[in-house]
């Protein structure tokens, strides 16, 4: 990986959405986004980030495959709302993007799916110019947010200039509220985003949680306290109130491998790292 990120991102500036590009990218703190790229086993990462997730490997070495099933259920979701005619994706928290995000599942299904990606890591949004490059602009975005302030993401323009706010939008907040602090009022963000959709939408949505191997998850959340993120893990009443006035889609909220499973399930049941699930808001 190249290490001249500014030379990088004033070439590439042109193709994101203004309002990023005055944030410095921060070498000396790991940051999730490209700790999860590093348990992906992606290249788009620094040595603080790499050192922090192998910390987190050393006390909790499920973590690779908590990052797999978790991408894995995200195409599993794509590619179900794609299939229910959704053509709108508000992504955020969205993470580098590599193979197999969002855009190129949904594509896969609808070629003429919409989607935006919203982080708050700068190397995220120099490595999305790729994905802006090989689709129409006026189809898929990224902008510079952060899920702490919903009202921002939605007045932003280059949201609102991708995304019909009349029409079903698909909310994926997959592996992200977990960042959010109780003090934060994630369950409000949720609702304020939730509000802000038509009927018809749909959030998706995964979760770790504490229930299961609780010591050595929560050892492996306290890793992150050297992160740009502190972890909150949660357990299943807690996680299933962020879909209050949903209806839930089968199965439900359950654990990541089983959540619409397109192979055979080997994870130990006994040993649940996460849950997923998919509310619909109903007409």
């Amino acid at each position: 990986m190249s290490e001249d990120w500014d030379a990088m991102t004033r070439r590439e500036s042109d193709l994101l959405a203004p309002g990023w590009d005055g944030v410095q990218i921060d070498t000396s703190i790991a940051h999730t986004a490209r700790m999860y790229d590093y348990y992906l086993g992606g290249k788009d990462n620094y040595q603080v980030d790499r050192d922090a997730a192998e910390q987190v490997l050393t006390v909790f070495p499920q973590m690779l495959a908590i990052a797999r099933e978790n991408r894995a259920f995200l195409g599993r979701a794509v590619r179900y709302l794609a299939a229910r005619g959704i053509r709108q994706f508000l992504d955020i928290g969205t993470g580098i993007p590599s193979p197999g995000n969002t855009a190129e599942v949904a594509h896969q299904v609808a070629p003429d799916a919409r989607v935006v990606y919203v982080d708050n890591d700068p190397i995220v949004m120099t490595h999305a110019s790729a994905l802006l490059a090989e689709h129409d602009p006026g189809h898929t975005t990224v902008i510079y947010g952060d899920l702490r302030d919903p009202q921002a993401i939605l007045e932003d323009p280059h949201v609102r200039a991708v995304l019909d706010f009349d029409q079903p939008i698909a909310v994926l907040l997959v592996a992200v509220l977990h960042f959010i602090q109780d003090s934060e009022h994630p369950g409000e963000i949720v609702s304020q985003l939730m509000r802000a959709v038509p009927s018809g939408s749909f959030l998706a949505l995964s979760h770790a949680t504490a229930d299961g191997e609780s010591e050595r998850a929560e050892n492996a959340a306290a890793t992150y306290e050297q992160a740009n993120a502190r972890i909150t893990l949660r357990g299943k009443t807690q996680v299933a109130a962020f879909f209050n006035g949903l209806d839930p889609v089968e199965p439900g909220l359950v654990q990541l491998p089983w959540w619409r499973p397109d192979h055979e399930v080997t994870a130990d049941p006994d040993l649940n790292w996460g849950y997923a699930g998919i509310g619909y808001k109903t007409p």
